[in-house]
């Protein structure tokens, strides 16, 4: 229980220091989109906009004509005025994104400067040497980040193994207490159960630790992607990499829709790879748990960009492969 107890501080400690992707807005708090991909526009970016810099400008033009217009009304104090117009980005500032840096621009947390920019610049600039196929430099940073990670993912898939030996001695437990439901046959149950787990040396949580570690990845994947503009111009195999399923379909590009497809296929199966052999109520709260996590991804899929898709794709069918292996190597 204490290394479950430190993998939940080391998570939450780790999302409270996640920085956030801000949303361009215009002077009455509409969010701008790109009319040609439907995409809602960032405004921290990490570098230059290319080919939607104009739109930037005229966005960020017009906020300053209405910012003075309400100063001048006496909407707004001059105080507030003041600190929205030093506030508003300043994009011709902002250095090209084949040359950004990997630590330099400014310190906005942590999160960013230690996680984000590093990896956005490895993606850029594995992009450069691939003659800008930004999709590809995704799919080489991922496989790359999980053959890193690969230790913890054999340490997972050994617990696996371990919980399947210890699967006849914990259904003799459950046989053994079916159906007695007092308070002293439940601890002495508990008590019998984690006496085998500790036999076994297996961590009940360890199936779900994979998943766990993929949440401040993909929120790192998330903020370098959405916030590299020469990325979300590009285009890989056909589609925009800053276009959404749902954004996709509703402009007639009904191909988006193989996306969420994929998304919800291999995260099925990364989850069924890794998820421990329980018995009993565990198995029912642990499948409940896992199914739940399907179908929201799925559903999340359709709003994500297709760059995102492309991390979590390819961060799956690897996770399946490093099991597949594993097992035969067994």
């Amino acid at each position: 229980m204490k290394k479950s107890k430190k993998v939940l501080l080391l998570l939450i400690s780790i999302l409270l220091l996640t920085g956030c992707t801000k949303q361009l807005k215009d002077s009455k708090g509409k969010v701008v989109v790109d009319e040609t991909t439907k995409q809602t526009l960032v405004e921290n970016v990490l570098c230059k906009p290319s080919q939607l810099a104009d739109t930037y400008k005229k966005t960020i033009e017009q906020k300053k004509i209405d910012y003075k217009k309400m100063y001048d009304d006496g909407d707004i104090s001059k105080k507030e005025y003041n600190k929205r117009i030093n506030n508003m980005l300043d994009i011709d500032k902002l250095p090209s994104c084949t040359k950004m840096s990997a630590f330099e621009g400014g310190y906005e947390t942590l999160w960013t400067s230690v996680f984000v920019k590093p990896l956005a610049w490895v993606i850029v600039n594995i992009g450069k040497l691939l003659k800008n196929s930004y999709g590809l430099s995704i799919i080489i940073v991922t496989i790359l980040i999980k053959l890193i990670l690969f230790p913890i993912t054999y340490k997972s898939l050994k617990q696996s193994e371990n919980m399947q030996k210890a699967q006849p001695k914990l259904q003799k437990i459950e046989k053994k207490y079916a159906g007695k439901t007092d308070q002293q046959s439940m601890m002495m149950k508990s008590n019998e159960m984690m006496a085998v787990y500790k036999e076994f040396k297996i961590n009940p949580i360890s199936g779900c630790l994979m998943g766990f570690l993929q949440i401040p990845l993909f929120f790192a994947f998330y903020e370098a992607l959405y916030r590299l503009p020469i990325l979300f111009e590009s285009k890989f195999l056909g589609f925009h990499m800053g276009m959404t399923p749902l954004a996709g379909a509703q402009i007639g590009n009904w191909y988006y829709l193989i996306l969420p497809i994929l998304v919800g296929l291999v995260t099925y199966f990364s989850f069924k790879m890794n998820k421990n052999s329980m018995a009993g109520d565990q198995a029912k709260q642990m499948n409940m748990m896992f199914n739940i996590m399907i179908i929201v991804i799925f559903i999340t899929s359709f709003s994500m960009s297709t760059a995102i898709i492309i991390y979590w794709v390819i961060n799956s069918l690897t996770s399946i492969i490093q099991g597949l292996l594993v097992k035969r190597s067994k």
